[in-house]
């Protein structure tokens, strides 16, 4: 349980990051509210949310916030690393400065944070690091490589790290959601390159993600969640066998595009309702 926990939250001007940290505050825990946009931080974070700017692609920053912690609370015991980046695109038209983005947010980020609470945490005798991943963790995503790449070494080094950290009491989980009601998610409606991302049921709200981290992950301290789970299910089917990923990936495709389209066709419904 939360409870009076001291909790680092990154990604908390919006989306999944934005909800844990409200969720967080309600339940008792002293909350520092992390993100690059200061200004959509200061504009969202709820009331009594400690806020700090933190670019988590710079190694310094961390220490940074990781010294407002311990200077208001006397150190932290839950970081929760949310924040990251994600544009859709095939390899063959990849612009590869966003390789560097991808890799800097989604994989360099996490790891600079869980280095940085690893030692802190070892050194207190205590502690839990919850990752965020993806079922695009678990199995390949067309139109979505670079994400997928890096939510899989996101998945590879947290459980590496739990090995590591168990003896020392530290426990590491990483959660790994299925599309989720975020910007990230709208984002991805204009891209024909992301229409794997619609092909499930309908997509999850940031309360479900948000429940299951607050009363499952840091309550048992798991290594590993996957929401839902039959489609986390199916994504480790994916990985044992590529092959029937590849028959998949047509008929998921089209599923996706529809719904993508239809979820296009709705926004702008909506846009021209409000002008």
């Amino acid at each position: 349980m939360a409870g009076k926990s001291r909790v680092l939250v990154t990604g908390a001007a919006s989306g999944i990051g934005a909800a844990l940290t409200k969720r967080l505050l309600q339940d008792g825990a002293r909350v520092l509210a992390t993100d690059l946009h200061v200004e959509a931080l200061a504009m969202h974070a709820p009331l009594g949310a400690q806020l700090c700017a933190l670019d988590v692609t710079n190694r310094r920053a961390w220490d940074d916030a990781f010294a407002i912690a311990d200077r208001e609370w006397g150190g932290l015991d839950i970081l929760c690393n949310v924040a990251g980046y994600l544009k859709p695109g095939y390899a063959y038209e990849t612009d590869l400065v966003e390789i560097d983005r991808h890799v800097d947010v989604n994989l360099k980020g996490v790891m600079f944070g869980t280095c940085t609470a690893a030692r802190r945490m070892v050194a207190q005798g205590s502690g839990h690091i919850v990752n965020i991943g993806s079922l695009a963790s678990l199995a390949p995503v067309a139109g979505l490589n670079l994400y997928a790449a890096t939510k899989f070494g996101v998945r590879g080094f947290s459980l590496s790290v739990a090995l590591e950290l168990k003896p020392h009491n530290v426990a590491v989980s990483v959660v790994m959601p299925d599309a989720v009601e975020t910007p990230m998610l709208t984002l991805q409606e204009s891209y024909e390159q992301a229409a794997l991302t619609f092909s499930g049921s309908k997509p999850l709200t940031v309360d479900d993600v948000v429940k299951l981290i607050v009363e499952r992950v840091l309550v048992d301290k798991p290594l590993e969640m996957a929401i839902p789970p039959m489609r986390g299910m199916l994504a480790r089917m994916a990985t044992m066998a590529p092959s029937l990923a590849s028959g998949l990936d047509p008929l998921l495709r089209k599923k996706g595009r529809e719904k993508q389209l239809e979820r296009s066709s709705l926004s702008r419904r909506d846009k021209l309702s409000s002008e």
